[in-house]
């Protein structure tokens, strides 16, 4: 499904603690010893070797360098860098703003084990271009490596072919909201033509999967009922909705004959759709959010409204019976990677809903949380190996998003994306440890997890180390992103298969209707004409 097969090599785990050590000043070589390598289809114990920002080797065993930095590893996993492909920062949404900037929510994710991701920038008035630029400058306030997706709210000419101009600035996705009715939503008609266009242009087409129309009569009728709590928005946006959404983009995407990522898939209804659609050989990749995963639906239903309203997010998270399905999906290979869908609203912010749950703004935390939440929930869970981890949080979407193997992996040559993993270290999520100062609220507070990135560094600089961050404001790097990226291969001979009907070639030769020649009508047969 345009993702390498990985194999899994199933290592013993290490039992002792993990001791990190620096016997070297901050130098531009630095040598990970002793610990195991992890990538998604191998796992040995070994060393890395970077110098300039970049991998230089991988072994079993490497002579140090004169004046290298040593981090000694034993008992540790090293692997690559986190991947978050889905991200909401500095977004002006629901009446306000995203409460993490470029800055505080790559800084945070720095901490977590992150050191990439991919952000959603909105067209400004429906201009993509405009958009664009704007979210460039916005990020120029970042400490890390980024891209961008580009979403598509509306459907012109003007649209169509900025898209093409944005491939060439490196964007190779677009998204298209099935919901939020009078904003950000498309119809029927705007989604069959931009999946076309991304097929043209080898751009992955991605869909907030809802059915907008009935969500929005849904509303109405909670209210007139006098539901007006946050309760009301997981009520409004039921599993249903999410499940005919999905469906339907993935069917559109089948005729037009072009890949598919569905984004935050949170419902057994909608990944069950994703599951069905790859049975059948189709191109689609499923991508839940660690929330998703970790939560349900029940802290909507507090009576304190802030802790409420703090869960808001759409699609919903949903009743207890989702999470455990889409982990097991998630292990089994159904659904592909795990993202976090962060957007934060501080608690002022959610407080915009108070009297009326349809201006709760929708979103939630994760960007530094999501390493741990995942490793909890499938490999400290058992259900997944420290390799499938590797592939779920970081190589899956470098390889569906054209930037693999320079992200996504420790080899010769990658980018010196790198964490080192402690899986003995208990520690507890929430607003106090978190290291963005923009939370008052946290979605995972008070949740116990069991392995702890310890050391984080990004293109070759040790930024988290010894539970200090040492971040530069301005240091972030744009990653621009080509085209026609592995989902993309085979598809041209799919549709001329798919044209090799039984019934003779397409189109049919056919002699001139009602024409008669000499003698009385005439007839010919496919044959006689081809």
């Amino acid at each position: 499904m345009g993702i390498a097969p990985a194999t899994f090599t199933l290592g013993l785990w290490l039992l002792c603690a993990c001791m990190l050590s620096v016997t070297a000043s901050e130098v531009d070589t630095i040598l990970i010893q002793g610990g195991t390598v992890v990538n998604h289809d191998q796992q040995f114990e070994g060393d890395v070797l970077i110098r300039g920002g970049l991998i230089a080797e991988v072994a079993p065993r490497i002579q140090a360098p004169a004046g290298a930095r040593l981090l000694n590893a034993s008992g540790c996993f090293v692997m690559p860098g986190g991947i978050d492909p889905h991200t909401h920062l500095d977004m002006p949404f629901m009446g306000t703003v995203t409460a993490d900037d470029f800055y505080t929510g790559q800084a945070a994710a720095l901490a977590g084990g992150t050191t990439y991701h991919i952000d959603f920038a909105l067209p400004l008035l429906h201009d993509l271009l405009q958009g664009y630029r704007v979210w460039k400058e916005r990020a120029t306030r970042g400490c890390m490596d980024y891209s961008f997706h580009m979403a598509v709210t509306k459907w012109t000419h003007d649209v169509a072919a900025d898209m093409a101009k944005l491939v060439a600035e490196g964007i190779n996705s677009f998204k298209f909201f099935m919901a939020y009715k009078g904003s950000l939503q498309i119809n029927d008609e705007e989604l069959i033509e931009g999946l076309n266009r991304c097929k043209e242009l080898g751009a992955l087409p991605m869909v907030h999967a809802e059915n907008g129309d009935m969500v929005a009569w849904m509303q109405e009728k909670l209210l007139a009922a006098n539901v007006t709590g946050p309760e009301g928005h997981p009520l409004s946006r039921p599993p249903a909705l999410e499940g005919e959404a999905t469906g339907r983009a993935i069917r559109l995407a089948g005729v037009v004959g072009v890949p598919l990522y569905v984004v935050h898939v949170m419902s057994i209804d909608a990944m069950e759709e994703v599951a069905r659609a790859r049975q059948r050989g189709q191109r689609v990749i499923g991508e839940p959010v660690a929330s998703g995963l970790a939560l349900d639906e029940s802290a909507v239903w507090d009576a304190n409204f802030t802790r409420a309203a703090a869960f808001v997010m759409s699609p919903p998270l949903r009743s207890a019976e989702h999470a455990p399905a889409l982990r097991k999906a998630l292990a089994s290979g159904v659904l592909q990677l795990v993202a976090t869908d962060h957007a934060v609203f501080n608690s002022s912010q959610k407080g915009a809903g108070r009297r009326d749950f349809r201006r709760i703004p929708n979103g939630v935390n994760g960007i530094e949380e999501r390493m741990h939440v995942v490793w909890q929930e499938m490999v400290v869970a058992g259900l997944s190996t420290p390799s499938e981890y590797v592939r779920m949080t970081s190589t899956a979407a470098a390889q569906i998003f054209n930037t693999y193997p320079r992200k996504g992996r420790l080899a010769a040559g990658s980018d010196a994306d790198v964490i080192i993993l402690d899986p003995r270290v208990k520690h507890t999520l929430g607003v106090g440890a978190s290291h963005s100062p923009r939370m008052d609220t946290n979605v995972y507070e008070g949740k116990e997890v069991q392995g702890r990135v310890v050391s984080t560094i990004s293109r070759g600089r040790l930024v988290w180390h010894e539970g200090v961050l040492d971040v530069a404001e301005g240091s972030g790097r744009y990653v621009p992103l080509p085209p026609f990226g592995a989902l993309f291969e085979g598809m041209a001979e799919q549709a001329r298969r798919a044209m090799q009907l039984p019934y003779g070639p397409t189109p049919v030769p056919r002699d001139n209707d009602g024409e008669a020649g000499e003698g009385g009508s005439k007839s010919c047969s496919a044959a006689g004409v081809l």
